[in-house]
């Protein structure tokens, strides 16, 4: 049987009525993510669907050699291409210019940007909209190190990690407490929704390419005075595939703080 084709996802296709007028773009960056991408644009699907959302997932794959690509063209026909948009570039070129290359594809009004791997739920983008829209803000971020949002809401639970062994804890922890004690972001993690005229004036702002791509935009946004809310959320390992991040990134993420330490 075709799992895209199944009654349960042919059924996410469409835009329904809401109270919320808005649309929402997720950019998902992806290499080597052909296992993990029909699962992540289902639970997508499901979470916007069932919250009477009008969405779209803009998927910026860097050539894959493991036939993502496909499993997007194919995820197109299923949710119908105007949901799934395939937007690929020529080489693994990194985490920052595939934002950058997605944002030029957006037709919606506020922009989610996430892994496809599942280390952030779409679970939890209800409770990122929520808390925008009580407190009309610019940017909501996602966070493993709250145990409350802030602003404080009712429905938050505290957020964490599964599936990490105790040295990649300590190593994100150290990366986080590092960026917190120099550079100041006014956020305890990333990775977030953001109003469409606010990412695209942080991103014209920002340097960096790599992981520490998102750690500027953050610092930027504060610098600029945009409004930023945290929801605490539940940071998973990744199920299929090996992790993008390696010796050279991590290098690349303290260099990059160091750069955002004396520019910003």
């Amino acid at each position: 049987m075709n799992p895209f084709a199944s009654p349960t996802s042919l059924t996410m296709q469409g835009t329904h009525r809401s109270l919320d007028t808005h649309k929402y773009s997720v950019i998902l960056p992806t290499y080597n993510e052909r296992a993990n991408l029909p699962v992540i644009v289902w639970l997508l699907a499901r979470t916007f669907t069932e919250q009477e959302l009008d969405w779209e997932v803009v998927v910026v794959d860097d050539a894959s050699p493991d036939g993502t690509q496909e499993v997007a063209r194919q995820l197109a026909g299923v949710y119908g291409e105007d949901k799934i948009l395939l937007r690929p570039r020529a080489g693994k070129l990194g985490l920052g210019t595939a934002y950058i290359h997605g944002l030029n594809f957006v037709t919606g009004d506020f922009v989610i940007i996430m892994d496809a791997d599942f280390s952030h739920h779409p679970k939890f983008i209800p409770q990122f909209i929520r808390l925008q829209k009580a407190h009309n803000l610019d940017i909501v971020t996602g966070t493993r190190y709250r145990a409350t949002s802030k602003p404080a809401t009712v429905d938050a639970l505290p957020g964490g990690v599964h599936g990490w062994d105790f040295k990649r804890k300590l190593v994100s922890r150290g990366a986080n407490f590092l960026a917190d004690t120099v550079l100041n972001p006014g956020v305890s993690d990333l990775t977030g929704s953001f109003r469409l005229p606010v990412l695209r004036h942080i991103i014209t702002e920002t340097v960096s390419k790599g992981y520490v791509f998102q750690m500027e935009m953050m610092v930027r946004a504060r610098a600029l005075g945009y409004t930023v809310g945290e929801v605490p959320i539940t940071f998973v390992d990744r199920i299929f595939g090996d992790s993008k991040l390696g010796a050279s990134e991590v290098v690349g993420y303290a260099k990059g703080i160091w750069t955002l330490f004396v520019s910003v």
